[in-house]
């Protein structure tokens, strides 16, 4: 067919030849003419035979369903979207549970980077990641130990990462078309109400231990009633304790204890009871049921948990002097290197070697009160002549410099410049709770101590038993 209308073609343009077609070829070309004019007569018939039936996709959204419409013969079909050109987000989240997971375990000297590099994802992807904003920033101080998690497609591209950097926060990137979103997830804890109650037998360790404490929660109890508590010197044996503490849960979990809400304390005869009242600031202190704060101007002893080799003694006889030499202050013996506190607030007025105390230094507290501690091993770095110090903070270690016959802290307590016992010194209190909190403290420690009661008589009740 091709050959023949080539061959019509280049005999009618050629207008040399003089020729002229002849009768079969006109017939031949009259006979294709009818054909096609046949073929064209019966599109309309067709396309109106079905155009009220059938339905065909009109347009195509990425992020809503195909829409269908019906078609009539006017309207004209567009052209199939390349959906294999265009970036796509994914869909939702069944796309992303398709992919599998890859943990990697960061080990000492890991960076991104490397990371990275192992899995074969491209660096640019991490440069995109740490421009995200100050969620990122996690990603330049990964801790050896922890778990990296991620989800790569088929070419090996980043889809999800994860990074659990605390038991309750992970940073969470998301690729979300060509671009990725950050996101801090927080998991929330469960506080639940626990309580705990024992008799002192051998030490207040032991006894927390047996009341299922942490040793964190015995170093705070101990520090909530360390104030008229010396607890190197006057724990006895049957002194009992009722404590009524918060648990941290995750995820149905115990993860530590928290803090202690209320505690009632049996010593030698005595009780003493704490509340702890957090005001509308957040301040948090513990006070005693009238709203007295447990927290004195002074600790009581500024060595934890340790035996009293020599007491406050104006005629004691000097062990190695071999004369009497009045004693105005404590002994605590102790492991050398154990940490020694300022019992109070204040000021190093001195920090040096001073005779036959060895080691020392002298806290000048206000204008009436100055404490010295002597035969230190060494001095905490932070601490220099001139500097403050706050209560309970560590100044230095117990060690056994200037005339001593073994590791132990001399501390010494003066008032005015004159030493006072450090055992039986009446000490001053800090400020009550303000009158404006008293009301709602009252109704919340009322609540407490019922709870404390409640506990404290079934404990008794099945001590006695």
């Amino acid at each position: 067919m091709r050959h023949d209308y080539k061959f019509i073609t280049e005999q009618t343009d050629s207008p040399r030849t003089g020729y002229r077609p002849g009768k079969s070829h006109i017939i031949l070309v009259s006979a294709i003419a009818a054909g096609m004019l046949l073929g064209f007569s019966l599109i309309p018939t067709l396309a109106g035979a079905n155009k009220t039936e059938d339905q065909v996709p009109v347009a195509v959204s990425i992020n809503k369903p195909l829409q269908t419409a019906k078609v009539s013969e006017s309207l004209a079909l567009p052209e199939a979207p390349h959906i294999n050109s265009l970036s796509l987000p994914l869909a939702n989240e069944e796309d992303l549970n398709q992919l599998d997971w890859t943990e990697v375990k960061i080990k000492s000297g890991d960076s991104m980077a490397r990371i990275f590099s192992r899995l074969k994802i491209s660096p640019q992807t991490l440069h995109t990641l740490t421009k995200l904003g100050k969620e990122t920033r996690k990603l330049s101080k990964i801790t050896p130990g922890h778990v990296l998690k991620f989800q790569l497609d088929d070419d090996n591209q980043l889809q999800q990462l994860v990074y659990p950097y605390s038991i309750t926060e992970s940073l969470k990137i998301t690729k979300v078309g060509t671009s990725y979103h950050a996101e801090i997830l927080t998991k929330a804890i469960e506080k639940r109400i626990a309580h705990a109650s024992a008799e002192i037998t051998h030490s207040l360790f032991l006894a927390g231990q047996a009341a299922g404490f942490s040793d964190r929660m015995t170093m705070e109890f101990a520090n909530i009633f360390g104030w008229d508590v010396d607890f190197a010197l006057d724990i006895r044996k049957g002194d009992y304790f009722t404590v009524i503490y918060e648990e941290d849960y995750l995820d149905g979990k115990k993860i530590k204890d928290g803090e202690i809400l209320a505690a009632e304390f049996h010593n030698n005869g005595k009780t003493y009871q704490a509340i702890r009242y957090e005001d509308s600031k957040g301040n948090i202190e513990y006070y005693s049921p009238d709203g007295k704060s447990m927290r004195k101007a002074f600790l009581r002893s500024p060595v934890n948990f340790s035996r009293i080799s020599s007491r406050f003694n104006l005629g004691r006889k000097h062990p190695i002097l071999n004369k009497i030499r009045a004693h105005k202050g404590v002994d605590y013996a102790a492991r050398a290197g154990t940490p020694i506190k300022a019992t109070g607030d204040g000021k190093i007025i001195f920090k040096g070697r001073k005779g036959g105390y060895g080691k020392t230094i002298i806290i000048k507290h206000g204008s009436a009160y100055s404490t010295l501690y002597a035969h230190m091993r060494n001095y905490n770095k932070k601490s220099r002549v001139g500097s403050r110090v706050k209560q309970g903070q560590v100044i230095g270690y117990i060690g056994s410099s200037g005339l001593a016959t073994g590791p132990h802290l001399h501390y010494e307590f003066r008032l005015n410049g004159n030493h006072r016992n450090p055992l039986t010194v009446r000490l001053p209190t800090a400020s009550p709770l303000p009158r404006k909190y008293r009301e709602d403290f009252k109704q919340k420690a009322d609540d407490l101590l019922a709870q404390l009661n409640l506990v404290k008589n079934n404990s008794v009740a099945l001590l006695s038993e």
